[in-house]
Protein backbone atom coordinates (compact mmCIF):
# COMPACT_ATOMS: atom_id res chain seq x y z
CA UNK A 1 0.00 0.00 0.00
CA UNK A 2 1.06 3.22 -1.18
CA UNK A 3 0.99 6.46 1.36
CA UNK A 4 -1.71 7.51 -1.76
CA UNK A 5 -4.02 4.56 -0.54
CA UNK A 6 -7.59 5.65 0.57
CA UNK A 7 -8.44 4.95 3.64
CA UNK A 8 -11.13 2.62 2.54
CA UNK A 9 -8.84 0.31 0.52
CA UNK A 10 -6.03 -0.04 2.81
CA UNK A 11 -9.09 -1.17 5.44
CA UNK A 12 -10.28 -3.44 2.51
CA UNK A 13 -6.43 -4.38 2.09
CA UNK A 14 -6.33 -4.91 5.90
CA UNK A 15 -9.36 -7.61 6.22
CA UNK A 16 -7.50 -9.72 3.86
CA UNK A 17 -4.48 -9.83 5.38
CA UNK A 18 -6.15 -10.87 8.61
CA UNK A 19 -7.84 -13.90 6.08
CA UNK A 20 -4.57 -15.04 5.53
CA UNK A 21 -3.55 -14.39 8.71
CA UNK A 22 -0.65 -12.22 7.85
CA UNK A 23 -0.35 -10.54 10.89
CA UNK A 24 2.75 -9.07 10.53
CA UNK A 25 1.89 -7.58 7.29
CA UNK A 26 -1.28 -5.98 8.94
CA UNK A 27 0.55 -4.71 11.91
CA UNK A 28 3.27 -2.96 9.05
CA UNK A 29 -0.02 -1.01 7.67
CA UNK A 30 0.34 0.65 11.17
CA UNK A 31 1.94 3.91 11.71
CA UNK A 32 4.94 3.65 14.39
CA UNK A 33 3.07 5.72 16.79
CA UNK A 34 -0.51 4.43 15.89
CA UNK A 35 -3.02 3.82 18.84
CA UNK A 36 -5.60 1.35 19.05
CA UNK A 37 -8.82 1.83 21.39
CA UNK A 38 -11.42 -0.80 22.62
CA UNK A 39 -13.96 1.58 24.59
CA UNK A 40 -16.21 -1.80 25.20
CA UNK A 41 -13.29 -4.25 26.30
CA UNK A 42 -14.21 -6.17 28.91
CA UNK A 43 -12.49 -5.70 32.64
CA UNK A 44 -9.01 -7.34 32.36
CA UNK A 45 -8.85 -6.69 28.44
CA UNK A 46 -6.43 -3.67 27.32
CA UNK A 47 -8.61 -0.53 26.25
CA UNK A 48 -5.45 1.01 24.67
CA UNK A 49 -2.59 0.26 23.18
CA UNK A 50 0.20 2.71 21.94
CA UNK A 51 2.39 2.38 19.60
CA UNK A 52 3.42 -0.51 16.57
CA UNK A 53 4.90 -2.62 18.97
CA UNK A 54 2.25 -2.98 21.80
CA UNK A 55 -0.28 -3.36 18.77
CA UNK A 56 1.95 -6.19 17.50
CA UNK A 57 2.34 -7.76 20.68
CA UNK A 58 -1.00 -7.81 21.27
CA UNK A 59 -2.01 -9.32 17.89
CA UNK A 60 0.48 -11.59 17.91
CA UNK A 61 -1.01 -14.58 18.59
CA UNK A 62 -4.80 -13.55 17.03
CA UNK A 63 -4.57 -16.34 14.54
CA UNK A 64 -3.57 -19.57 17.15
CA UNK A 65 -7.49 -18.67 18.91
CA UNK A 66 -9.09 -17.46 16.33
CA UNK A 67 -9.27 -18.82 12.60
CA UNK A 68 -10.99 -16.06 10.58
CA UNK A 69 -12.99 -17.30 7.58
CA UNK A 70 -14.66 -14.74 6.10
CA UNK A 71 -15.98 -11.03 6.28
CA UNK A 72 -19.89 -11.69 5.18
CA UNK A 73 -20.80 -8.37 5.72
CA UNK A 74 -18.25 -5.03 5.10
CA UNK A 75 -19.79 -1.34 4.89
CA UNK A 76 -17.10 1.38 4.84
CA UNK A 77 -18.42 4.82 5.41
CA UNK A 78 -16.81 8.29 4.59
CA UNK A 79 -16.87 10.93 7.12
CA UNK A 80 -16.00 14.61 6.39
CA UNK A 81 -12.50 14.01 7.67
CA UNK A 82 -11.00 12.34 4.61
CA UNK A 83 -8.85 10.47 6.74
CA UNK A 84 -11.41 8.78 8.25
CA UNK A 85 -13.67 6.02 7.67
CA UNK A 86 -16.45 3.88 9.69
CA UNK A 87 -16.90 0.67 9.28
CA UNK A 88 -19.63 -1.70 9.62
CA UNK A 89 -18.77 -5.20 9.65
CA UNK A 90 -19.25 -8.82 10.80
CA UNK A 91 -16.62 -11.55 10.55
CA UNK A 92 -17.28 -15.12 10.76
CA UNK A 93 -14.88 -17.80 11.48
CA UNK A 94 -14.35 -20.83 14.14
CA UNK A 95 -12.18 -20.86 17.71
CA UNK A 96 -9.16 -22.51 17.19
CA UNK A 97 -9.67 -24.66 20.92
CA UNK A 98 -13.05 -25.73 20.90
CA UNK A 99 -13.90 -25.50 17.43
CA UNK A 100 -16.91 -23.38 18.14
CA UNK A 101 -17.90 -20.86 15.36
CA UNK A 102 -16.76 -17.50 16.16
CA UNK A 103 -19.46 -14.44 14.63
CA UNK A 104 -18.70 -11.04 15.57
CA UNK A 105 -20.13 -7.85 14.81
CA UNK A 106 -17.84 -4.39 15.10
CA UNK A 107 -18.12 -0.93 14.30
CA UNK A 108 -14.39 0.57 13.98
CA UNK A 109 -13.86 4.12 13.69
CA UNK A 110 -9.85 4.31 11.92
CA UNK A 111 -7.88 6.71 10.73
CA UNK A 112 -5.46 6.98 8.15
CA UNK A 113 -2.44 9.26 7.10
CA UNK A 114 0.73 9.31 4.59
CA UNK A 115 -0.65 5.56 4.19
CA UNK A 116 -0.61 4.71 7.63
CA UNK A 117 -3.18 3.49 10.35
CA UNK A 118 -2.50 6.33 12.92
CA UNK A 119 -5.84 5.62 15.45
CA UNK A 120 -8.09 2.82 14.89
CA UNK A 121 -11.51 2.81 17.70
CA UNK A 122 -12.66 -1.11 17.30
CA UNK A 123 -16.08 -0.84 19.13
CA UNK A 124 -16.14 -4.99 19.36
CA UNK A 125 -19.18 -6.99 20.93
CA UNK A 126 -17.58 -8.22 24.22
CA UNK A 127 -20.69 -9.99 25.00
CA UNK A 128 -19.03 -12.89 22.65
CA UNK A 129 -16.01 -13.13 24.80
CA UNK A 130 -17.69 -13.33 27.77
CA UNK A 131 -19.72 -16.17 26.72
CA UNK A 132 -16.68 -17.96 25.30
CA UNK A 133 -13.67 -17.25 26.98
CA UNK A 134 -11.38 -19.10 23.97
CA UNK A 135 -11.61 -16.17 22.01
CA UNK A 136 -9.89 -14.62 24.47
CA UNK A 137 -6.14 -14.62 22.20
CA UNK A 138 -4.83 -11.88 24.72
CA UNK A 139 -5.24 -13.84 28.25
CA UNK A 140 -1.04 -14.98 27.83
CA UNK A 141 -0.42 -11.34 27.71
CA UNK A 142 -2.58 -9.71 30.14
Amino acid sequence: MTTHTAPADLYRHSLKLLLDKDITAWIDLWDDNGVFEFPFAPDGWPKRLEGKAAIADYMRGYPDHIDLHDFPYVDIHQTTAAQTIVVEMRAVGRLVETGSPYDMTYIAVVTVEDGRITRYRDYWNPLVVLQDSTSDFTRSSR
